[in-house]
């Protein structure tokens, strides 16, 4: 079975990142702090017939990213997809506030914590010459909104970063794309408020797995 890992997972989208993959054959590994919210996600995906299992660790310790991932690979082999989507927060900082401490927060989580779990996952694709790495971030990584400005330098960095990746592993079989989600993620969202539901959005990851060509897709009104 090829298994996926989704870091990050919640009940949200990754859940129906989760149900879709699964639905496609793919074993699930969960990786997110809470190892109670974690065990509420892997019966879910059990009662639909989905083997899954949940790791914990906080996507802003490294050592916890790299962990959580080894013993994935211990309970289900290579991990032949690797998803990337923590919750950093939505502190609000103007760019003229940004300072080095209030950065710390969103760049351990998002680019600290990414770097980590394509480490501990890439060296196995590359020398089986396959795999998929897909980063989540939101719109702000390709046009910042002035609130957002501590969150959106890190998001800017894992953009380019899997760019970067893109461009240098396709040779190897090795495919990556930033995912820019630039709307609400829900069933339903105040008037005039852009949304798409999670189930529908994690189509665009499957698609995106599976054509293999894009370094980018955008998701916005």
């Amino acid at each position: 079975m090829p298994t996926i890992a989704i870091v990050g997972a919640g009940p949200g989208l990754g859940l129906s990142i989760a149900k879709v993959f699964g639905g496609h054959g793919f074993d699930v590994a969960l990786i997110s702090r809470s190892k109670d919210k974690l065990d509420v996600l892997v019966a879910e995906l059990n009662t639909v017939g989905i083997t899954a299992e949940g790791f914990p660790a906080d996507t802003a310790d490294a050592a916890q990213v790299t962990a959580a991932l080894q013993h994935a690979i211990t309970r289900f082999g290579r991990i032949n997809v690797l998803e990337f989507s923590p919750h950093a927060g939505l502190t609000m900082t103007a760019p003229k506030d940004v300072t080095v401490e209030s950065l710390r927060q969103p760049i351990d989580s998002l680019l600290y914590g990414a770097v980590a779990a394509v480490q501990a996952v890439l060296p196995a694709m590359i020398v089986a010459g396959s795999g998929t790495v897909l980063f989540t971030t939101g719109g702000g990584a390709i046009n910042p909104y002035p609130m957002l400005a501590d969150l959106n330098i890190a998001q800017a960095g894992l953009r380019n970063w899997a760019i970067n990746l893109h461009n240098t592993l396709a040779g190897q079989g090795i495919y990556v794309a930033n995912v820019a989600i630039n709307l609400l993620i829900g069933t339903q969202a105040p008037d005039g408020v852009p949304y798409r539901a999670p189930d529908e959005i994690a189509l665009d990851y499957w698609a995106l797995h599976t054509t293999r060509t894009q370094a980018e897709h955008f998701i916005g009104a």
